[in-house]
């Protein structure tokens, strides 16, 4: 069992920067591959970014170049820096832990954490 939970989110102006980190319990996070996939009201959960345990990372299209994934496994933790954010990245972001599949989607995903909010104001 992994229990995950974010931090970090909040209310940022376009272009500036913000920092989630997704803190997980139990002995093996660096099994997982890590991702953070992101909920806009009415909108589906999409994919933002993942991280394998061996350190690959993966970046949807709206993601590369602004945000980038890391991990620090000895504090059982994985990150987002997101920069240059812009208004259409304000949703909810979760972070999801797997064992195996997919990892840009949702459903391949064994764990969720309860999701931390992100605001960017124009």
């Amino acid at each position: 069992q992994v229990q995950l939970v974010e931090s970090g989110g909040g209310l940022v102006q376009a272009g500036g920067s913000l920092r989630l980190s997704c803190a997980a319990s139990g002995r093996t996070f660096s099994r997982y591959f890590m991702g953070w996939f992101r909920q806009a009201p009415g909108k589906e959960r999409e994919f933002v970014s993942a991280i394998r345990s061996g350190g690959g990372t993966y970046y949807a299209d709206s993601a590369k170049g602004r945000f980038t994934i890391s991990r620090d496994n000895a504090k059982n933790t994985v990150y987002l820096q997101m920069n240059s954010l812009k208004p259409e990245d304000t949703a909810v972001y979760y972070c999801g832990a797997g064992l195996s599949g997919v990892l840009t989607t949702a459903r391949e995903y064994d764990y969720w954490g309860q999701g931390t909010q992100v605001t960017v104001s124009s």
